[in-house]
């Protein structure tokens, strides 16, 4: 009986160990940097002028250096722009 309790007890571990490793793989990858959204104070990290290297320091609401991490596929609809949409407005692209 008790090789039986540590044979379940050990398929049970290795089954939610493998859940929430293909969970924390999902939100890494699901994330993208959304510019001109935050809100003042509340910006994720350093913003793109380079006036500031923090999360929290923004000072105006919706900056357009100033970023937050949001679900990918969403800045959009936030209306935000991307990385590269700010990248390529800087080189005149957009």
């Amino acid at each position: 009986m008790s090789s039986n309790h540590l044979l379940v007890s050990s398929a049970l571990t290795a089954v939610l160990a493998m859940g929430l490793g293909a969970s924390a793989h999902a939100e890494t990858g699901a994330k993208e940097k959304c510019f001109g959204i935050a809100k003042a104070g509340a910006n994720d990290c350093a913003n793109l002028s380079g006036s500031h290297s923090c999360a929290g320091l923004a000072t105006v609401d919706k900056g357009a250096d100033e970023w937050n991490y949001v679900a990918k596929g969403s800045c959009h609809a936030k209306g935000g722009r991307t990385l590269d949409e700010v990248k390529a407005g800087a080189r005149g692209g957009k």
